[in-house]
C-alpha cells in the first residue's frame, strides 16, 4: 500500500510537471514534456471521449505487456461500437460527431494512471495557450476504471481538474463519497447495494451462519466494513470468520484457512475476490476435497468461466452469484464481425492486429528463429470460421454497462448543446459552448443525465453518482453431458421507497447436495415455542442457547424469541409456555362443596327462625309467649332471619349491588338483633327493681313506645354510617392477582376502610354494652333467668367475632368470605340457640316478660 501511495505521488507530481511546463510563465505554446508507451487507439472527432481497458494482463516487463486479453478487447470495442452508433443517431448530438482515445492499462496501476494523464493532457506535441484558457479539453470524460482501486488513484488525480469519470466495473462503496470523489460516476451497482442484495439471499434462505472471504484490496476491505454493520443492522445473521485471500497465493495462509473453512459449522460461504484469487483458494479447496459447502459468489467471479472446470465444478456446481446486469446491444455482433486488421503496422492498427494474432494463434511477422512452427498472418482469415469467447455475446454484462457509459456521456453533451441562452444553469443563465466547454459543465449535466436503453433499462445517477441499482442472481449447473451452464434464477433490485426488492425462482435452482435442497447454515437452531434464546458468553448473537420461559410469559413463532412475552393481568402462560391462556376465576361458588355447606346452614337457620316465628305467632295469646316480650321477641327473630339469609350475599361471583349490598345487610341486621336484645336486657332489669317496694316508677320509662322507639333509633343510627358510607366509597367488586399468580380471586373491596370499621365497630358496641348489662344481671332470682341467657347469648356473639378478625384477616380470596358467613353463621345460630330454644325449656311463667 506504501508503494502504491509513493507511486500515485511520483506520477501525480510528473502530471504536474507537464501542466506547469505552461502555466509558470505563460508562454505562447505548450510542450509536451515526455511520451508514455502505451498501447492506444484512437478515432478523431470533434469532440473526444476516453476509455480505459485492459487490453492485456498483469505480466509486465517494463512498460510492455503481455499476455493478450481478449474481453478486455472486446470491452474496447464496444466501446468504439457506442462511439459509432451515437454518430449515426440523427437524434443524438446532431452536427457534433464523437471520438474516442482507447488506452490500455494492462492491469497495472501505474500503467492505468499513465494512460489517465495522457488522455488528461492529449496527444499534441505542442499547443498554442490561449489568453482566456479557452477551448475543448483533449477528452470530454473517460470511460472506465474496472478496479476500485485504479478508480480511486485516478479520481484523487484527475478530480482536482473536473474530469468526468464514468466506471463500468468499479464497484467499491467508497466511491459513493462525493466529497472525494465529485466528478466519480458509475453505471454498475456499488458494493454497498451488492452486500444487501446477498444479505437479502441469506435472509431468503435462512442462512444466518456465513463464512466470508474477501481479498486484500480496497474491494475486499470495505465490503467486509460493509457487511458486518449492515448485517448486524438488519438481524439477518453473523459471520462465523472473516477471512482475507492472500495477495501472492500463500500455500500456508491458503491451507489454513482452508482447515478453518472445514472445521466450521457454517456450510454457506460468500467470497469477495476476483477469479484469479478465486483460482488460487479452489486449488487448496480440490487438494483437501472439502465438499458440502455452498458457494455465494460476488460479481467479480460470478460468471468467470475460467472457474467453470471439470476439476472444479464437483466443488463450484450449485453456486449462488451476484452478477452484473445482462443487457442486449444489437448491431454489436456486426460491428465486432468487421473489425480486420490493416497493413500498416503503427500505434494505430497495432492493436487491432495483436487481436488477430490471438484469435488465428498466427504472426504477422514471425521470428526467424520460430519461422517454421509459427504460421505467418495475411490478414484474409476468416472470423466466421473460427470459435473464440470475443464473438459469443450471450452473455453480455460489463459491455452492457460500457454502453450504457458511453451513452451516459453522449446525452450529458447533448443536453449541454441544447441549452438555450439566457436560460442555461451557470451564472447569469449563461450556457456551455461547444468551442469553450469546461469539464466541470460536463459534471453538472452528467448529475441530471435520466435516459432509457434499447433494452428498457433505466440509466440515471443519483447524489452520489451510482446509478439504479440491479443485480442478476445466477446459479452454476454442471449438465448431465459435462457442460456448464450459467443459469439466471431471479434478479434484486433497488428502490427508494421499499430498499431491496428480491425475486427468485426457486425452481430453478440447482443444490450440490444429496437432498436437492437448501442447505442448512445456522449457529444454533432456532428455538421451539415456550423457549427464548439466551446467548452464549462469548460468540456472535447467532449462538444461544435455548431457556423456558417462567410463568406468566410466553413465546411462539410469531413473537420475538429473543424475549418471552408477559401475558395479559387477565391470562396465563400455558404449560408448554407457547400460549397465554384466560386466568382460572376463583371465588366462593353455590357449586362447591364449601358454598353448598354454608348455603344449606344459612337455610336452615333461616327455617328454623321461621318456625319458632310461626310457633310464637299461633301461641301469641299464651302466657309463655306474652311474658316474652313478644313485640321484641317477634322484631328479634325477623332480624336473625335476616342475618341468616345477608350470608347468602356473601357467596356466588362478586357483582357491584352484591358488594353494595352484603354489608350494609349484615351490619344493619345484626344491628337490629343486637338492639332488641339491648332492650330486652334494659326491661328485664327494669322489672326485676320494679319487683321490689317502691320500684314501679322505673317501668314509666320502658314502656312499649320507649322499647320501639329505641330500636327504631339504634338501627337508624347504622343506616346513617351504611349511607355515607357507600356514597362516598363504595364497595365494589376487584379482580385480584395477588394472591395466585395463575388464577384471578373475586373479592369485594370495602372501600372505605373507615366506614367499614365504623360499621363493625357500632355492632361491637351495642355488643358490648348488651354483654355488660346482662353480666350485671347475671345474679337475678331464677325467676329472671333471661338475664343469663343472654349473658350467654353475648358471650358467644363476642367469642365469635373476636375469633373472626384474625381469621378474615389471615385468609386469602374467598376463604376470607367464608370465614365472614361462618361467623355470621354461628353467631346467628348463638342466638337463636339461647334465646329462643333454651328459653322454650319448662320453667314459671309468671314473670317472664
Amino acid at each position: 500500500m506504501l508503494g502504491f501511495l509513493k507511486a500515485c505521488f511520483l506520477i501525480s507530481l510528473f502530471f504536474f510537471y507537464l501542466l506547469s511546463s505552461c502555466s509558470s510563465s505563460l508562454p505562447p505554446s505548450c510542450n509536451l514534456q515526455k511520451e508514455f508507451l502505451l498501447n492506444e487507439m484512437h478515432k478523431p472527432g470533434d469532440v473526444v471521449l476516453g476509455g480505459l481497458f485492459e487490453f492485456f494482463h498483469s505480466l509486465i516487463i517494463g512498460f510492455l505487456c503481455v499476455s493478450f486479453n481478449i474481453l478486455g478487447f472486446r470491452h474496447a470495442m464496444t466501446m468504439a461500437f457506442a462511439v459509432e452508433e451515437i454518430n449515426k443517431n440523427a437524434n443524438l448530438l446532431p452536427n457534433v460527431t464523437l471520438g474516442y482515445s482507447l488506452y490500455d492499462n494492462c492491469g497495472g496501476l501505474l500503467i492505468g494512471l499513465s494512460a489517465a494523464i495522457s488522455l488528461a493532457s492529449g496527444r499534441e506535441e505542442q499547443f498554442v495557450l490561449q489568453q482566456n484558457c479557452s477551448g475543448i479539453p483533449p477528452v470530454i470524460g473517460i470511460v472506465g476504471e474496472m478496479y476500485s482501486t485504479f478508480s480511486i488513484a485516478i479520481s484523487d488525480v484527475l478530480g482536482l481538474y473536473k474530469m468526468p469519470i464514468v466506471s463500468y466495473y468499479a464497484t467499491c462503496s467508497c466511491l459513493s463519497d462525493q466529497q472525494r470523489f465529485p466528478t466519480f460516476f458509475r453505471t454498475i451497482p456499488s458494493d454497498a447495494f451488492q452486500v444487501r442484495a446477498m444479505i437479502q439471499i441469506l435472509k431468503y434462505f435462512g442462512w444466518t451462519w456465513v463464512g466470508l472471504l474477501i481479498s486484500g484490496d480496497d474491494y475486499g476491505l470495505h465490503v467486509a466494513q460493509s457487511f458486518q454493520s449492515d448485517l448486524l443492522q438488519s438481524g439477518g445473521g453473523c459471520l462465523a470468520y472473516l477471512e482475507v485471500l492472500p495477495w501472492e497465493g500463500d500455500q500456508n495462509e491458503l491451507r489454513r484457512i482452508v482447515e478453518l473453512m472445514k472445521t466450521s459449522t457454517a456450510r454457506v460461504v460468500m467470497v469477495f475476490a476476483n477469479k484469479f484469487r478465486m483460482i488460487q483458494l479452489m486449488k487448496e479447496v480440490v487438494r483437501q476435497n472439502l465438499t458440502g459447502l455452498q458457494w455465494i459468489a460476488s460479481e467479480a467471479w460470478s460468471a468467470a468461466s475460467v472457474l467453470q472446470t471439470p476439476v472444479l465444478m464437483p466443488y463450484l456446481r450449485g453456486t449462488l452469484g451476484i452478477a452484473i446486469r445482462r443487457g442486449e446491444i444489437p448491431g454489436l455482433m456486426d460491428f465486432l464481425l468487421q473489425i480486420h486488421p490493416e497493413e500498416t503496422d503503427n500505434k494505430q492498427t497495432n492493436m487491432v492486429r495483436q487481436y488477430w494474432e490471438y484469435v488465428f494463434q498466427c504472426k504477422f511477422k514471425p521470428t526467424e528463429k520460430a519461422e517454421s512452427s509459427e504460421t505467418k498472418c495475411t490478414g484474409q482469415e476468416q472470423i466466421n470460421n473460427v470459435e473464440t469467447e470475443f464473438l459469443d455475446l450471450s452473455n453480455l454484462r460489463p459491455e452492457y454497462n460500457i454502453y450504457k457509459a458511453v451513452y451516459a456521456l453522449a446525452y450529458a453533451l447533448h443536453n449541454m448543446l441544447q441549452c438555450e441562452p439566457g436560460r442555461g444553469p451557470f451564472s447569469r443563465n449563461s450556457c456551455a459552448n461547444q468551442k469553450s466547454l469546461e469539464l466541470w459543465q460536463m459534471v453538472h449535466y452528467l448529475t441530471a443525465v435520466n435516459f432509457t436503453t434499447s433494452f428498457g433499462d433505466q440509466v440515471s445517477f443519483d447524489e452520489n453518482g451510482d446509478a439504479i441499482p440491479i443485480y442478476d442472481i445466477m446459479n452454476w449447473q454442471w449438465l448431465p453431458d459435462g457442460r456448464t451452464e450459467v443459469v439466471n434464477v431471479g434478479d434484486v433490485k433497488g428502490s427508494e421507497s421499499k430498499g431491496e426488492e428480491l425475486l427468485l425462482h426457486e425452481d430453478k435452482i440447482f443444490w450440490n447436495f444429496e437432498s436437492k435442497k437448501p442447505p442448512r447454515s445456522v449457529c444454533s437452531e432456532s428455538c421451539p415455542a415456550g423457549t427464548r434464546m439466551a446467548r452464549k458468553k462469548g460468540q456472535p448473537v447467532c449462538c444461544y442457547d435455548c431457556v423456558p420461559c417462567p410463568e406468566g410469559k410466553i413465546s411462539n413463532q410469531s413473537s420475538d424469541l429473543s424475549l418471552c412475552g408477559v401475558c395479559p393481568s387477565d391470562f396465563w402462560s400455558s404449560p408448554q409456555r407457547d400460549h397465554c391462556v384466560l386466568k382460572k376465576t376463583e371465588f366462593l361458588s353455590y357449586n362447591e362443596p364449601l358454598g353448598i355447606c354454608l348455603t344449606t346452614s344459612s337455610l336452615l337457620g333461616t327455617f328454623i327462625c321461621v318456625v319458632i316465628l310461626g310457633v310464637f305467632i299461633h301461641h301469641r295469646q299464651t302466657p309463655m309467649v306474652r311474658a316474652n316480650n313478644s313485640e321484641l321477641s317477634f322484631l328479634l327473630l325477623v332480624s336473625l332471619k335476616f342475618c341468616f339469609l345477608c350470608s347468602l350475599l356473601f357467596i356466588g361471583q362478586p357483582r357491584l349491588w352484591t358488594c353494595q349490598l352484603r354489608h350494609a345487610a349484615f351490619g344493619i341486621s345484626f344491628v337490629l338483633c343486637v338492639s332488641c336484645i339491648l332492650v330486652k336486657t334494659v326491661v328485664v332489669v327494669a322489672v326485676f327493681k320494679a319487683s321490689k317496694p317502691g320500684g314501679g316508677a322505673s317501668l314509666k320509662w320502658f314502656g312499649a313506645v320507649q322499647q320501639r322507639g329505641t330500636v327504631f333509633l339504634l338501627t337508624s343510627i347504622q343506616a346513617a354510617i351504611c349511607t355515607v358510607w357507600l356514597v362516598s366509597s363504595s364497595p365494589a367488586p376487584h379482580k385480584n392477582t395477588q394472591y395466585h399468580k395463575d388464577k384471578i380471586v373475586y373479592e369485594c373491596v370495602v372501600g372505605s376502610k373507615v366506614g367499614f370499621a365504623v360499621l363493625f365497630g357500632y355492632i361491637g358496641l351495642l355488643a358490648l354494652l348488651s354483654f355488660l348489662l346482662a353480666f350485671l344481671a347475671r345474679n337475678l332470682p331464677d325467676n329472671f333467668n333471661e338475664a343469663k341467657l343472654i349473658t350467654f347469648s353475648m358471650l358467644i356473639f363476642c367469642a365469635v367475632w373476636v375469633a373472626f378478625v384474625p381469621a378474615y384477616i389471615n385468609s386469602p380470596g374467598k376463604y376470607a368470605d367464608a370465614v365472614e358467613v361462618f361467623a355470621i353463621l354461628a353467631s346467628s345460630f348463638g342466638l337463636l340457640m339461647a334465646l329462643f330454644v333454651f328459653t322454650l325449656a319448662p320453667s314459671q311463667p309468671q314473670n317472664r316478660l
